[in-house]
Formats: C-alpha cells, structure tokens, sequence
C-alpha cells in the first residue's frame, strides 16, 4: 500500500499509533502507582478513579502528604527494616552485575575472538543451561550453599548468580560484530590480551555493558525465590521479601503498599536514566552498521 495523508504514509499513521498504544500500556501502570502512593484507600478504589488526590486528604488531621511514605518505611509493627533490606537488595543486585559483566564479556569475549578446537562445543553447552528452568535446579542448589554454610549470608545470595548463560550470549554476539582488524593491530604494537581487553573491547562495549548491565540488576533486584530460602533472617531479606511480608499484614492500606512500591521502583529508574544515552548509542550504531 502506499497511499498517502499529505506528507505520511497510512503505514506510517498505524506505526505511530501502535507505538502509542504500546507507551500507555507501559507508563499508565506506573503513573497508577505514583499517584496512588499519595492518597487515601478510598480514593485509589474509588471509580471512576481520579488521577489528582483529593485536598482532603492533605487536611485530615491522621494522614499527611507523607503518611503513606511513612506507614511504608515504618511497617505495621513499627520495626523498620525497610533500609536495610534496601541496603541488602542493593548490594546483592550491584556486585552480581558487575560481576555478570565482567566474567560474561571475558568469556564472551574469547568465544568470539579466540578460534579453538570444541570453541561451538563449549557455546552450545553454555546455552543448553538456558534451557534448564531455575526451578529445577533450586533445591540441588539449595543443597550446595546449605552444605557450604552459606545459608542466611550474602555469599549464599549473590555467588549461584555471578555470571549467567544470557550475558555470555549477548556479549559473545555482540563481539562478532567487533572489527578483529582493532585486535591485530594492537597485538602487532605489543599489547598483551588483558590489555586489549581493557583497553579496547570494554571501552567500545558500552552499549551491550549497559544493557546487559540494567538486565542482570532488575533480575537481582526483582528475585524473590532464591532470597526466601537463604535468606532466613530479617536482617538478610531483601526488598521484595519486605514488600511481600508488607502486603500480607492485615493493617497494610493500598496506599502504603502503593508508596512501598514506589520506593522500591526509585533505583530501577535512576540506573535505567542514568544509563540510556547507551542504549540510543548503540541504536546508532547498529543503525549506520545496517546501512
């Protein structure tokens, strides 16, 4: 078809309004929370609902602009363990996805570059673990960090997710596209492979660093499953298990619960701004590859 509404083409038109569609599905869920951590109950199961919290609300003389914020950090039992589980979440997501970064780009990184006898071999087997559900394999692992003593420490909680099948692929795809001529050149002018490495590979990897980066960080910071085996003491717990022990209390409001998520959100969304001029980099540079 190629008709066309003055300047736009008809296919043009439908992209634009499928990609529209796709944004409000995206961000009209999150505006919900945002907005909800402001009000009282009622107003959030009010219908129709209502997207600017009453002035009531503000002037009541029990709640605050804040008290959802509070009642959130606070807890039921005014224990408040919500930082250190913070602190938990943090330190569990940040050093498992620099270290998914550093070992995937090292193996990705040999895989593409280096050629060895059984090179596919050891690639397929790294991606048949892929194929292995988490699920399957939680309780030999369980086992394992039991036996080690590792159980209810940070060990337990970050080593079984150091590195990950998905980063050894991305990376490893993302280097074949590498010129390898960078790569000879510099072994001509005497440089060593970690070397090259550090200096060259990484710093022009940036895109597939950040993106692999974001990915294994939400992973980590979204994991609930692994956390509630190990993890068996207030002081361990991490942010999802302090959301979901804050839900299943019976004082918890849904305004409370809308303001815990909230703040949980408020790292993904600094990490992910802080990081996307990557992305739009490396859509530009794939694009000029394509062209």
């Amino acid at each position: 078809m190629n008709k066309f509404v003055g300047k736009i083409s008809v296919w043009e038109v439908i992209i634009w309004v499928i990609l529209i569609a796709v944004l409000l599905f995206t961000i009209v869920p999150i505006l919900f929370m945002i907005v909800s951590s402001f009000m009282d109950p009622k107003q959030i199961l009010a219908m129709p609902f209502s997207w600017i919290p009453s002035s009531e609300y503000f002037t009541s003389a029990d709640r605050t602009f804040l008290t959802n914020f509070y009642r959130a950090i606070m807890g039921n039992n005014d224990n408040p363990t919500f930082f250190r589980n913070l602190l938990n979440s943090l330190i569990i997501a940040v050093t498992d996805s620099v270290t998914t970064v550093l070992l995937a780009s090292l193996c990705g990184y040999g895989l593409a570059k280096f050629h060895f006898k059984g090179r596919n071999f050891v690639f397929l087997a790294i991606m048949s673990t892929m194929m292995i559900p988490f699920e399957a394999i939680m309780i030999p692992l369980y086992m394992v960090v039991s036996g080690m003593k590792m159980i209810n420490t940070y060990r337990g909680l970050i080593i079984p997710f150091m590195v990950s099948a998905f980063g050894v692929f991305q990376m490893r795809q993302y280097l074949l596209t590498f010129p390898s001529e960078y790569l000879d050149a510099a072994r001509v002018d005497g440089l060593s492979e970690p070397k090259i490495y550090a200096s060259i590979v990484l710093p022009n990897s940036k895109p597939v660093i950040a993106t692999l980066g974001i990915l294994s960080f939400r992973n980590q910071w979204d994991n609930l499953l692994w956390p509630l085996l190990v993890a068996q003491s207030e002081a361990m717990k991490t942010i999802p298990q302090y959301i979901t022990k804050f839900s299943e209390e019976k004082m918890t409001d849904e305004g409370a619960m809308m303001a815990c998520a909230f703040l949980a959100s408020i790292p993904m969304f600094i990490l992910f701004f802080t990081l996307s001029r990557y992305f739009l980099g490396g859509a530009a540079v794939y694009d000029s590859r394509k062209g």
